[in-house]
């Protein structure tokens, strides 16, 4: 936990000095037991971003190649990660991803934060795509509390397919907790599509965003 705090003191300082961004409803994350945290995605920098402005640990999932990099950045890269509780998963591969579920599961088990991008994959448009179900399988599978995040301004901070990083001002706003009946891992798809679309539906009043029903697809995939 020490390496942990220590660096999330530092990303918040450096992301406060440089961005100075204006953040939002922290009185609506629980000061004690499980919760989902659930934004949308326009960044690279979001899930940095939401780990150190959140007032308790948040575990999101990261490409693996983030933990395998070779030479001294592979390793600082790979340190930071892990200091700052991210979960390394395979993209496209359904198993790997089962099995980051399962660990989500585990850390909401033991009554810590989680969070999840139910877009999937970041928006290179600015528009919120349809949510993937598995904020929804998450939900009613552990009945923790949902926080849905609008996150307004990061894709300045380095533009789909730019590599330089620019520091520009940006908003966070956590909304109120949503809940959800706890029905564990056995309920209907259509349970699981209402409970997401709800969690898109706040997502949505938070961020302002143009909304699409169609999925968003990564670059690869299309």
């Amino acid at each position: 936990m020490a390496l942990y705090d220590l660096t999330r003191v530092l990303t918040k300082g450096t992301i406060t000095a440089l961005c100075r961004p204006t953040v939002e409803g922290l009185e609506n994350v629980p000061t004690d037991g499980a919760f989902i945290v659930a934004p949308n995605h326009l960044s690279f920098f979001d899930s940095v971003i939401v780990q150190a402005l959140t007032p308790r640990p948040v575990s999101f999932f990261a490409k693996a190649e983030y933990f395998t990099g070779k030479g001294l950045k592979g390793k600082l890269m790979k340190s930071f990660f892990e200091s700052v509780h991210s979960i390394p998963v395979e993209r496209g591969e359904q198993a790997a991803s089962v099995q980051a579920l399962k660990t989500l599961l585990e850390i909401l088990g033991s009554g810590d934060g989680v969070g999840i991008y139910p877009e999937g994959t970041r928006s290179r448009d600015g528009i919120l795509y349809r949510g993937r179900t598995g904020v929804g399988w998450l939900a009613l599978t552990t009945g923790a509390p949902v926080i849905p995040v609008g996150i307004i301004g990061t894709e300045k901070l380095q533009p789909a397919g730019k590599n330089m990083i620019k520091p520009a001002p940006f908003t966070l706003r956590f909304g109120k907790p949503l809940y959800f009946e706890k029905t564990g891992p056995d309920h209907s798809l259509p349970a699981r599509r209402h409970v997401t679309d709800t969690i898109m539906d706040a997502i949505a009043e938070l961020s302002g965003q143009e909304r699409s029903a169609k999925y968003n697809q990564s670059p690869a995939a299309e």
